[in-house]
């Protein structure tokens, strides 16, 4: 009997494995079925009631693009731009003190600086909402502690605006990047930097030539997903400036109270879709320079 060579066994084996490999999938499948009801069928609720409008005479409901083309309209239009504009501005201020302070804890050489700061970025980039907005209140408020004791109010401060909702946001984005970018940081391997060194490259031409553009993907990354969290952050603005300055997911609370006309829940629907929209093309971004940084760290 002729005994199978390897071009021979190669194939075969090849088949074999993959008609016995285990399928992992069915252990996500309740994750997939879960994620199905809790964001699939609110999403189609929402995507029904932004595209239909129902006839107060006959009843009758039919499609129409008129919720969508008054949430891109008037003060609704002037809330999404203020959402992006607000959320642009703190992803970006957001990033830089994130990868200051992760490249200075990752260089300190000090592992318990290390778990302090990390362990804290943790607990700062969940806390949010109304008791983050009340300690901001308590603290540099028109009565706060620092701005008694430092005239902040003379110089000009008012904590109760587009500059004081930044300094809340930055409050937990810029934890949440130190978390992003520490493990790409962790990536640059000491023998690049040598090997740059040793051609006689300079601390710039190494981060210019090497450390940027591994770097880059986790940061746009994380860029990205700061973006996306201050985009839906609603609570802490709700409670800290209320109406006084316009945002995407504060007029979507009134139309839906009815705070300031009645019957405009579609609306605030077809603004929820435009997040929606908004948040998917951001998603879109995340995703592939996530997985560009998972192969330039491996």
């Amino acid at each position: 009997m002729t005994a199978l060579t390897p071009s021979h066994a190669g194939p075969a084996a090849a088949v074999h494995r993959r008609r016995h490999r285990p399928r992992h999938w069915l252990a996500v499948l309740p994750l997939l079925v879960f994620a199905g009801l809790c964001c699939g069928l609110p999403l189609i609720a929402l995507a029904h009631g932004a595209l239909t409008g129902t006839d107060p005479a006959t009843g009758t409901t039919a499609l129409t693009s008129e919720h969508l083309q008054r949430s891109l309209q008037g003060t609704y239009l002037t809330s999404l731009a203020g959402s992006v504009k607000l959320s642009l501005i703190t992803a970006v201020l957001g990033s830089a003190v994130g990868c200051v302070v992760a490249q200075a804890v990752v260089t300190s050489g000090m592992p318990r600086l290390r778990n302090a700061v990390l362990t804290a970025s943790g607990v700062l980039a969940n806390f949010g909402g109304v008791p983050l907005a009340f300690a901001f209140i308590a603290t540099l408020g028109i009565s706060g502690v620092l701005t008694q004791v430092l005239h902040l109010d003379g110089l000009g401060w008012n904590l109760y605006s587009v500059t004081g909702l930044t300094a809340v946001y930055l409050y937990f984005l810029s934890p949440l990047m130190v978390l992003v970018i520490t493990p790409a940081l962790d990536g640059l391997r000491p023998q690049w930097r040598e090997a740059a060194q040793n051609a006689g490259a300079t601390t710039w031409q190494f981060w210019r030539h090497v450390g940027l553009p591994v770097l880059m993907p986790s940061a746009l990354g994380g860029f990205v997903l700061l973006f996306g969290s201050a985009f839906a952050a609603h609570a802490t603005a709700a409670a800290l400036v209320g109406g006084s300055v316009p945002l995407v997911t504060l007029k979507i609370a009134d139309a839906l109270a009815g705070n300031v006309l009645a019957g405009q829940e579609n609306v605030a629907l077809a603004l929820s879709l435009d997040m929606i929209v908004i948040a998917a093309v951001v998603m879109a971004l995340y995703l592939p320079l996530k997985r560009r940084s998972a192969r330039w760290l491996r």
